[in-house]
């Protein structure tokens, strides 16, 4: 657990150093989610019913963003084959890039999601579904993204190669945590949705580690 929090702590410390790059998901999430209103029209009856699948969409897009570069940067300069060296088991080192992407992606499009809700009328009812949903949704995004991050290491044009692997992994997600918004607002139980999110989540923390542990070894060696 050591070796996890400083990893965790020294990725944080690269994002914030770089600034515009850690914010760069989340404007991105912003300005694509206010457009959409633009194409649709303002109409009262529509950007609701639209409104929790489009922010979902978006989010989806905005945590693709900075995904190329989880591993990119120390494998360019060297990082990767020492912290391969280490102590520190792959595993940890892929909980701790993901667990660092989320902190700098993802918590942001979860503080940003319901200021976007108010953007589409979205009713009182679905302010919490959106939030719950993005709090189990937006970490399997940052787990399962790892794994992409890691197979296309090295890779020309990595960034059209990940979009194309993690786009069809990311559906799932993206159906249940729209559903739950759905359901919320119609008035339905979303309990199923969000057990179903959680799961995936537990499925992640399980599987994402061991998988993009494999691919690095696969990349460094």
């Amino acid at each position: 657990m050591i070796g996890f929090s400083i990893l965790v702590r020294r990725d944080l410390r690269l994002a914030f150093r770089g600034g515009t790059d850690a914010m760069m998901g989340v404007i991105f999430f912003v300005l694509a989610a206010i457009l959409f209103p633009f194409g649709v029209g303002p109409d009262a009856a529509v950007l609701p019913r639209i409104g929790g699948g489009i922010i979902w969409v978006v989010a989806l897009l905005a945590a693709l963003l900075s995904l190329e570069r989880m591993f990119a940067a120390d494998h360019e300069d060297g990082s990767l084959d020492l912290l391969y060296l280490s102590p520190v088991s792959l595993g940890q080192l892929a909980l701790a890039k993901a667990f660092a992407h989320w902190l700098t992606s993802g918590v942001l499009l979860l503080i940003a999601s319901p200021v976007l809700a108010l953007l589409y009328n979205l009713p009182s009812a679905a302010f919490l579904p959106l939030v719950a949903t993005m709090a189990l949704g937006t970490p399997t995004l940052s787990l399962v993204g790892a794994i992409g991050a890691a197979l296309t290491l090295g890779a020309r044009r990595g960034g059209v190669l990940l979009a194309l692997l993690l786009l069809p992994l990311y559906i799932p997600v993206l159906i249940f945590g729209a559903g739950a918004i759905d359901g919320a607002i119609a008035g339905r139980d979303i309990t199923p949705q969000l057990m179903v999110l959680g799961g995936f989540l537990l499925a992640a923390l399980a599987l994402a580690p061991w998988a993009t542990a494999a691919a690095l070894r696969q990349a460094i060696e």
